[in-house]
């Protein structure tokens, strides 16, 4: 097999790379010879992961390697030339993990590949290691897929993490997977190994950042949930001192809830039934069944009731027995007191101070009795022992502390090598790392008994624990999950609530790394490793309670320990320190201590291995160093005191506190760390000149700000913060600046700590990242935004004498901690005094803004000019220096103006004090007066950065600078130095002692009004700069205005603009101002105190009042639509009476004058159901008029004082026809005639009320047939004679266009006017109304645009100018748009509702006309080009040669055009339902007899019909097409003769325009001619005697209901020049036809 593989590829030359080069060695090798062997690869290597005895390298390209014993292929590759793993070249690997002795690793793609040993299923259920594989000798793909989804969906994997016997993935949901076996997986099972990976359930829900895997434990780091719920654990913590522990370390450290999850895991006990590994003969379960991560003897902290305990000792006494039967020939003599002696090592400690240099001597000496037996068959090689351990009984109970498989790897006498075989030779033997002491188990459950006596809890928590800590504890262990949702965590009410909370802009930040995380551990607990308190296992994963809000950014995990990397650079550890390898001696080892580090290292990497720890930190070195503690060899004592220490019996030293490992000081920048099993790895960066030295130098001091601020935070912030006595010391306005101050101290310190976390993530991945994936660079404006906002407040907290009160109250009380305290202070720092100076020390973090802007512009010299990533760098680097100049000036400003509070103190500065005020200037020495100062007076101008301040002996005048305006006046040789200041409602004159001082308060004005406004502060235009600005300002003073709050645009002091204006008594305007005055389009909402509701108005203002088209709608329930002018109600408008307004309600639409009814109008009286149509005077019906009502009834005559009289003509439904004399309304009185339905008729005088009866003395006249038709045509002419005539009717509406066009009256304007008044309408409905659709502003676009409306008209043109009046007069915001809206309105309320009825028809039709006329001569206006009504449009020059030759053709050459044609096709779409419905409302019997004439003739056979209406045979269709099938038509056919011409004839009732109707009559004598011409193959020349009977045919198979209304239609519309030719023919016969459809029906009975 070792023929098949390459120790080397071909593509490791000996070029060596400038970055990611790796260096591994021993861990046991001493510090002082220490020589790193280097890999060889030609590219890069991106990342590193070491196992038990092999590695893997991920290279730049995605290129995988191996490296040391790889059993599964029984092969050895050094370390220096390592092997190309040839089954993953074809995909991109981005990520790789090593195990104890299995490998994985994660592809692009987010795929994971495992291989290697997969005995307790670590590789997964791979194509091909199953289930009955040892080995999985290549790569395979391991699906990691979703089945809680549907479909079951493939998870992508984005982290990747190993252990001994299993292996966890990192979805890119934030969720975890596991598989393999082992109480470490965290998964809900009993039945191991785990083939497939499966979800974590517990964590489900969670966002998990990272994972860390132990030989048989995990650890994952997971974001809070919660930002609160532990943020003022996170403040109140000090980093500085040692965590204490109280004196029973059992009651405090191990807790629980009500519903817990045994940590015992009793619930494995069936796993005894699947294990088959050939790898684990040795039995791992008891009878009693208990799991293989159960450690019941494990420790003295565990606590148990007695009916616990006494469950738990029959089952050891059942393992017991199976541990004794494997241990027979193997075992020959076991000292039990390790245990004994390190548990009272441990309890003398708890209460005392660590002691670093005689507590390791005092266990060695307890220790040294202890003699530990070797296999006789294991091997020889450091950690042999302790690998091997993973695949044999490793799962016998732990009586030790600390295990003793380290004991073993540690304590060997390496003479005691004789007959030891090699690793690679290793047989699955029952072997024991851990040996138990039944004795020593039964002694320490009585021990715990008694302790425990009197307890009757059935949880692992001290029962007698209350109050605030044992709501704490009861979190300790997990409750049963439910599959896919966590239990929910309750929030710690251990907390106090007054300290400081850590608020961190996360959603600023999004991206950055959060410092607010916990570390969840679970899996075997022996060695304490799981930092619980105590040495259980965890099935489930649990939360350490003691590591949140620590701020942990990173977990590591050794073998049998554990390390926490928090964002303050420090470690803590827990677990197995039988090596050192924790770098401390705290006691005890089961909960997480921190390191002691020399002063001013920093770590910001770390790794764990099987029994060392390696850290990576910043220090006074110009590069990282690396730290080491753990196991070493002997070597010659030292001459002094020292922290390393080596056990009597055995040649292995170790070393207690990280030592510096000079030897690595040579290799160049080390980016990032890693260990596993006994060795250690760095990646190192040669390039040491720009790029990598200015991120490692951005990283280290962003890193030693951190720490400071976080001091800061916790010795003075937080303690001073629950003081309630610094508020008292400040002014009243300054009450909340100290806790403004403090959050955004703690929200800059919370970035700057993301952004640490960030960056040391950066350098660890320096080969794979992207500069401009810096955060100072992809969060500019997070960053800026912080830092400003805090120097902002701590700036206020400044001026207000802040940090006199707070050295004060320091002092007082935190005098025992002052001296800790000065050495926070900057200027102590830097060599300066002792003192606690606050301010520098405050403002120090002002100086990184300094070294961002450094760090940028060193990368940006790494790039060319003209790369993307050198201008990103420049920009971001103006940027931060650019803050930090302004910053520095922010600063500046603040002590000048506390100075100048403390130089001018007394009552009346005092109330000028506020916290974001800075002084500018002030005018001492008399430097500026007003002009209309007298002599003796005494003025003193301060200039702040928000107001003018005039101040004149106890009083003083504030001028808010955002309503100042600032203007210079010439000299005009009086001498004098004059500045003009105008305010809203006051101006006024200053005057400078000098040219060079008025120079100068100009400048500072122009910059202060320019900085307050939001501008660069800069004052570049003096004078003229700021004239147009946005403000909210309060009259006072103003008669109109008084009192009133305006919020909006003003212009040279003066509202000027859009804004909003709002009185004190609920009058608001919001709209247009101009000059000081409401002018233009705005909404005004004005209380009514009568009806206790408000009026509103919306439309158009003029010089403070109500002045063209607007809607008002009364509180009343009124709302009028129309012209006001002055603001009442003048010209055209539209009144509803609403229900509130007495006992009737009505529509009054028509002309106005003077807020009353003037002019004709139409009022409908809904409540009375009349409906009249005539003039109005003064509010009163005057003049003629018609009315009709409901019930049919039909009046025209003359009103008089808003009564009917004089003459008059009155029509009842029957038609029953008065005509005389009116005294009022319905009553008759005086002469008259009165016609009856018969012809009959009644002359005399009559009197009474036409509803109620009449008194009558006259002649009645009976009439004959003739004279009765003659009598009922002269009734119907006699209609119409008192009505207002239809030129008269809405003479407003056309007066109100014409007023919009800029002409005083009908054609009496300046026709350039009036398209620049279309064009400003048109622009200023697009600005005030943004909700337009799409269509709509493309619409209002195109007729923004005035169209060249002088030309001369032709053929061309014309067709144009009809395109943009269809526009025009689609959209209302037009002029003539809005008078065909408004003539549409009038028209359908004159003829819609009530009293619709047929005599109106008439009146209908010539509205209509006039509507056309009028409208025709505005268009004429608008174009001059266009000829009279009747007039011939020539036909376009460049067309008529062309035109000429197919004249003939065309049948016309010019275009005779009228007012019909053009409008009628704009008009008579809108008006077309109302006009026709009069036109259908039955007149007689006529209708009624066409339509059941046309029923009747439909019932025969086609043939019949052609025959009985007298059609020429020889035009009978013989055949049918249908569906493109000829068929014969046969005697009983129907419908089946003439279809084409029969449905065209059937489209004029779907048109509109009688020249739509004509046309449609013309084509349909063209399809009848077309199917005659088929019929007798030759052309057909029409005579009207065979023409008539044909089109007879056509229509009655048409079946048009309403034809006789059609036909009236279009002879009343019809173009009169079209009415005498081919059309008028075509119209007369179909006229014709509707009168001999009744004769044929009449002949046929």
């Amino acid at each position: 097999m070792e023929s098949r593989e390459k120790s080397l590829p071909n593509e490791q030359a000996s070029t060596c790379p400038d970055g990611g080069l790796l260096h591994i060695w021993p861990a046991s090798s001493p510090s002082e010879q220490l020589c790193p062997e280097r890999v060889l690869l030609s590219t890069p290597v991106l990342q590193v992961s070491l196992g038990e005895h092999h590695g893997l390298l991920l290279a730049q390209g995605g290129r995988v390697y191996s490296f040391g014993e790889l059993s599964w292929r029984d092969l050895s590759i050094p370390v220096s030339a390592p092997v190309l793993e040839a089954s993953l070249q074809e995909k991109i690997i981005v990520r790789v993990a090593a195990g104890g002795f299995h490998c994985g690793v994660l592809s692009e793609q987010g795929g994971v590949y495992m291989w290697g040993e997969n005995t307790a299923g670590q590789c997964g259920l791979t194509d091909r290691g199953t289930q009955t594989n040892v080995a999985v000798s290549e790569p395979c793909p391991v699906s990691v897929v979703d089945s809680e989804v549907i479909p079951p969906a493939l998870v992508r994997v984005t982290e990747l993490a190993c252990g001994r016997e299993h292996s966890l993935a990192l979805s890119a949901n934030n969720e975890l997977w596991a598989w393999g076996s082992g109480c470490q997986l965290g998964l809900v099972t009993n039945t191991f190994p785990v083939w497939r990976p499966q979800k974590v359930q517990h964590l489900a829900g969670k966002n998990v950042i990272q994972m860390a895997c132990g030989a048989y434990h995990s650890l994952a780091l997971v974001r809070s949930s919660s930002n609160k719920e532990h943020s003022a654990q996170n403040a109140t913590k000090k980093k500085d001192v040692p965590p204490s522990f109280p004196c029973t370390v059992t009651e405090e450290l191990m807790t629980a809830s009500d519903a817990h999850y045994c940590p015992l895991g009793v619930e494995l006990s069936a796993v005894t039934k699947t294990e088959t590994s050939p790898r684990k003969k040795a039995q791992r379960f008891g009878p009693g069944g208990v799991s293989a991560c159960s450690s019941p003897g494990s420790g003295g902290s565990s606590l148990l009731s007695s009916e616990e305990s006494s469950s738990v000792k029959q089952e050891l006494s059942a393992v017991t027995t199976v541990f004794e039967e494997h241990q027979t020939d193997t075992v020959a003599q076991i000292d039990f007191s390790s245990k004994s002696c390190l548990h009272s090592v441990w309890k003398s400690n708890k209460s005392s101070a660590p002691n670093y240099e005689l507590e390791p001597q005092m266990v060695l000496e307890k220790l040294s009795g202890h003699s530990f037996y070797s296999q006789q068959h294991c091997s020889a090689e450091v950690g042999d022992t302790d690998s091997q351990s993973s695949h044999t009984s490793d799962d016998s109970f732990v009586s030790s502390t600390t295990s003793s498989d380290q004991f073993g790897s540690s304590y060997r006498d390496d003479s005691s090598g004789s007959g030891q075989m090699k690793n690679n030779s290793r047989q699955p033997w029952p072997y024991s790392s851990s040996p138990v002491c039944v004795e020593e188990v039964r002694l320490c459950l009585e021990k715990e008994k008694l302790t425990l006596k009197g307890q009757k809890s059935s949880s692992l928590t001290n029962i007698h624990q209350k109050g605030k800590a044992a709501q704490s504890r009861r979190r300790s262990h997990p409750g049963t999950p439910n599959r896919g949702s966590p239990q929910r965590r309750c929030p710690c009410a251990c907390k106090s609530s007054s300290s400081l909370q850590a608020k961190a802009p996360e959603e600023a930040a999004v991206g950055l790394p959060s410092l607010e995380t916990e570390v969840w551990s679970w899996g075997r607990g022996s060695e304490g490793q799981l930092g619980h308190g105590d040495q259980l296992p965890r099935l489930q994963p649990l939360c350490i309670k003691s590591l949140v809000g620590e701020e942990v950014i990173r977990v590591v995990a050794g073998s049998h320990h554990s390390l926490a990397l928090t964002a303050q650079c420090q470690v803590l550890s827990w677990g197995s320190n039988m090596c050192g390898q924790l770098g401390h001696i705290n006691s005890p080892v089961s909960v997480p201590q921190p390191l002691k580090l020399s002063e001013g290292l920093l770590v910001w990497d770390l790794a764990a291995g099987q029994s060392h720890s390696l850290f990576l930190a910043d220090s006074d070195c110009v590069q990282p160093v690396l730290l080491y503690c753990g196991q070493q060899p002997e070597r010659a004592p030292p001459q002094g005191p020292s922290l390393r220490q080596r056990s009597p019996n055995r040649a292995e030293s170790y070393v207690l506190t990280p030592c510096v490992l000079q030897s690595c000081l040579k290799l160049g920048y080390i980016s990032s760390v890693c260990s596993g099993g006994q060795s250690c790895s760095v990646l190192t960066e040669h390039e040491t000149e720009s790029f990598i030295c200015a991120i490692h130098d951005l990283a280290s001091a962003e890193r030693r700000l951190y720490c400071w601020l976080s001091r800061v935070r916790n010795v003075l912030l937080t303690p001073l913060s629950n003081k309630e006595r610094i508020s008292p010391m400040l002014a009243e306005p300054g009450t909340g600046l100290f806790p403004s101050m403090c959050e955004r101290f703690i929200n800059l310190s919370a970035l700057i700590g993301r952004h640490t976390a960030s960056l040391s993530y950066f350098l660890q991945n320096i080969q794979g990242c992207d500069v401009t994936l810096l955060p100072l660079l992809s969060h500019t404006e997070c960053f800026l935004d912080s830092y400003k906002k805090y120097f902002s407040a701590l700036g206020d907290f400044h001026v207000m004498g802040g940090f006199q009160a707070l050295h004060k109250l320091s002092h007082e009380c935190l005098g025992p901690l002052h001296t800790l305290i000065s050495r926070l202070s900057v200027s102590q720092q830097s060599g300066g005094g002792s003192d606690l100076d606050l301010v520098s020390t405050f403002y120090w973090p002002l100086q990184q803004l300094h070294q961002y802007s450094q760090a940028l512009n060193k990368l940006a010299a790494c790039y060319h000019v003209s790369t993307n990533e050198h201008q990103l760098l420049h920009h971001c680097c103006t940027q931060y220096e650019s803050m930090s100049l302004s910053l520095l000036k922010m600063k500046k400003e603040a002590e000048a103006t506390l100075q100048f509070w403390k130089t001018h103190s007394g009552k009346n500065t005092e109330a000028l004090r506020l916290p974001q005020r800075r002084v500018v200037c002030e005018s001492s020495n008399r430097t500026l007066t007003p002009s209309t100062a007298k002599r003796f007076s005494s003025h003193w101008f301060i200039l702040f950065n928000d107001a003018l301040v005039h101040t004149q002996f106890s009083t003083h005048r504030i001028y808010p600078l955002t309503c100042l305006w600032v203007k210079p006046l010439t000299e005009d040789g009086s001498g004098l130095h004059a500045i003009k200041i105008t305010c809203p409602e006051e101006s006024f004159t200053l005057v400078a002692s000098t040219a060079e001082e008025k120079n100068k308060w100009l400048r500072y004005l122009n910059q202060a009004v320019d900085q307050v406004l939001g501008g660069a502060g800069q004052g570049s235009s003096p004078g003229v700069m700021g004239m147009t600005r946005t403000i909210v300002y309060t009259f006072t003073e103003d008669e109109r205005f008084k009192d009133a709050r305006y919020a909006g645009a003003w212009l040279a002091g003066r509202v000027h603009g859009r804004g909003t204006m709002t009185w004190p008594d609920g009058r608001t305007y919001t709209g247009n101002f101009k000059n000081g005055l409401e002018d233009g389009y705005g909404s005004c909402i004005m209380p009514n105190k009568l009806y206790n509701k408000n009026d509103y108005y919306q439309g158009q203002w003029k010089q403070g009042k109500i002045h063209g088209f607007g809607k008002y709608s009364y509180a009343s329930g009124e709302v009028y639509e129309g012209c006001f002018f002055d603001g009442q109600r003048h010209g055209y408008g539209m009144l509803s009476s609403g229900k509130l307004v007495g006992t009737s309600s009505g529509v009054f639409i028509g002309q106005w004058a003077h807020d009353m009814k003037t002019g004709y109008g139409v009022y409908e009286d809904i409540s009375r159901g009349e409906k009249h149509m005539g003039l109005w005077q003064e509010d009163q019906r005057q003049g003629s008029a018609l009315v009709v009502t409901q019930c049919g009834v039909y009046y025209e005559g003359t009103f008089k004082e808003n009564k009917m009289s004089g003459p008059g003509l009155l029509i009842s439904e029957d038609d029953t026809v008065f005509h005389g004399d009116f005294c009022d309304d319905w009553t008759v009185n005086g002469k008259g005639v009165l016609s009856f339905p018969n012809g009959d008729c009644l002359d005399g005088v009559f009197s009474g009320e036409w509803s109620t009866g009449l008194k009558v003395a006259g002649v009645y006249t009976k009439q004959n047939l003739t004279q009765h038709e003659n009598k009922k045509k002269r009734s119907l002419s006699q209609l119409g004679q008192y009505v207002v005539p239809a030129a008269l009717r809405w003479i407003c509406v056309f007066d109100e266009c014409w007023g919009r066009l800029g002409c005083e009256g009908p054609g009496r304007g300046e026709r350039q006017t009036a398209w620049e008044n279309i064009a400003v309408t048109i622009t200023s409905a697009r600005r005030q109304s943004p909700d337009l659709s799409r269509s709509q502003s493309k619409a209002l676009e195109c007729l923004e645009f005035i169209p060249l409306y002088a030309e001369h008209i032709n053929t061309a043109n014309y067709d144009r100018m009809r395109r943009y009046l269809t526009k025009a007069c689609e959209t209302p915001h037009h002029p003539l748009g809005w008078l065909v809206e408004t003539l549409v309105t009038a028209y359908r309320m004159t003829y819609v509702g009530v009293g619709s009825v047929h005599r109106l028809l008439r009146q209908a039709v010539q509205e209509l006309q006039a509507y056309v006329t009028h409208l025709y001569s505005i268009i004429r206006f608008l174009f001059p080009g266009l000829p009279e009504d009747g007039g011939i449009i020539p036909e376009a020059p460049a067309a008529f040669s062309q035109s000429r030759t197919n004249a003939n053709q065309a049948g016309y050459g010019d275009l005779v055009v009228s007012g019909c044609s053009l409008l009628l096709p704009l008009l008579l779409p809108r008006l077309y339902t109302p006009l026709f419905t009069l036109y259908c409302l039955p007149e007689d019997q006529e209708e009624n007899h066409y339509w059941t004439c046309i029923l009747q003739l439909n019932k025969h056979p086609d043939q019949t019909l052609l025959s009985s209406l007298e059609v020429h045979e020889k035009f009978w269709p013989r055949w049918m097409s249908i569906l493109g099938e000829e068929k014969q038509i046969v005697s009983s056919s129907k419908d089946a003769c003439f279809v084409s011409a029969v449905e065209t004839l059937q489209q004029i009732s779907s048109t509109f325009t009688p020249s739509d109707k004509l046309l449609v009559i013309q084509k349909t004598f063209e399809e009848l001619t077309l199917e005659v011409k088929q019929i007798l193959d030759d052309d057909v020349l029409w005579c009207m005697d065979d023409l008539f009977p044909l089109f007879l045919y056509v229509v009655v198979r048409a079946r048009i209901k309403t034809l006789g209304a059609e036909v009236c239609l279009i002879e009343d519309l019809m173009d009169p020049n079209i009415q005498h030719g081919e059309l008028g023919l075509m119209l007369t016969t179909l006229k014709a036809c509707y009168f001999q459809i009744q004769q044929e029906s009449a002949a046929q009975h």
